[in-house]
């Protein structure tokens, strides 16, 4: 039976929905290579899908703003919103874009080589920003991608900003954004590869992604948070840089374990933790994620008042 939100609500995720086509095989294959053998699975995904199943299963009342095809996979992942209790009226049906599509090759050790379709994602427009407002309107955070056009990312930047709500940014996939689009971040949560993107520094070691996370942070974003897998997160902020690390675990499929940490800490700022201790509390929830397979089916339910 789908869960009906009854709150306002208090995180607003805009960006993406796909559907993963994923094969879990003992390796990832090279250029030229064909491997037989490995378990097939189709898994609702999306960074931004990811976000608002990871945030709503942390407590939090979600709005999402998407565009999805009206095909097969697009019913599907409508379904599983309201399944999940995310308020679902600012994701739009586009008559003339399927729902995008991701392919995955999961091999040992949780490694992925992740190809995307973009679909009706690419079609995410301003005009679908400006008639989601009421969404805007009291919500607590808002949680951003970059799977989605960019002129679309920074109009939702604008009005969260207009509208007082905290806004956290998952740079991914990496793209050079301009200094007037990251000043409209609150929270910047890059991987090691996104932050070595942004900024051309070395991250093989911990002062090194101190140093490419200082720099980043002069951009004018408020503060940013490099997550760091195994290593855990490195906040770096006005007041200084700490890190946070993260549980040790046997990881299975780190697929969607970025998206657990973002959609985990929306969910627990939105509650009112403070950043530390949302920090900590994202980072458990990701750690939680890697154990089993698969992205949304991955993310634990859990409180932030529970760990």
């Amino acid at each position: 039976m789908a869960k009906r939100q009854t709150q306002s609500p208090a995180v607003v995720v805009v960006g993406s929905s796909n559907t993963d086509l994923v094969i879990q095989s003992s390796k990832l294959p090279e250029p030229g290579m064909t491997l037989l053998g490995g378990e097939f699975q189709v898994i609702p995904g999306g960074k931004g899908a990811n976000q608002a199943v990871a945030a709503a299963r942390a407590g939090a009342p979600v709005s999402f703003v998407a565009n999805i095809g009206r095909d097969d996979f697009g019913d599907v992942a409508l379904q599983r919103f309201e399944h999940e209790g995310i308020a679902t009226r600012f994701i739009v049906r586009d008559r003339r874009a399927p729902s995008g599509v991701a392919l995955i090759m999961v091999g040992d050790r949780g490694r992925n080589l992740i190809s995307v379709a973009t679909g009706s994602n690419d079609r995410l427009a301003k005009a679908h920003i400006d008639r989601a407002k009421p969404a805007f309107a009291g919500a607590r955070c808002c949680l951003l991608q970059l799977e989605t056009p960019l002129p679309t990312v920074e109009a939702a930047l604008r009005l969260a900003k207009r509208e007082g709500v905290t806004t956290i940014l998952d740079p991914a996939p990496c793209r050079r954004l301009a200094k007037r689009i990251l000043q409209l971040v609150d929270i910047l949560t890059p991987n090691e590869t996104e932050l070595a993107e942004m900024t051309g520094l070395p991250v093989k070691t911990k002062r090194d992604i101190e140093r490419a996370g200082e720099a980043l942070s002069q951009s004018g974003v408020g503060e940013v948070l490099a997550t760091c897998g195994g290593r855990g997160v490195c906040r770096l902020a006005k007041r200084g840089q700490q890190w946070f690390p993260a549980p040790r675990v046997r990881a299975v499929d780190t697929v969607g374990a970025g998206d657990c940490f973002n959609g985990a800490l929306a969910s627990a700022l939105s509650a009112g933790l403070a950043v530390e201790a949302a920090i900590r509390f994202a980072v458990k929830a990701a750690a939680h994620s890697v154990t089993r397979p698969g992205a949304q089916p991955s993310f634990p339910q859990l409180m932030p008042g529970e760990v």
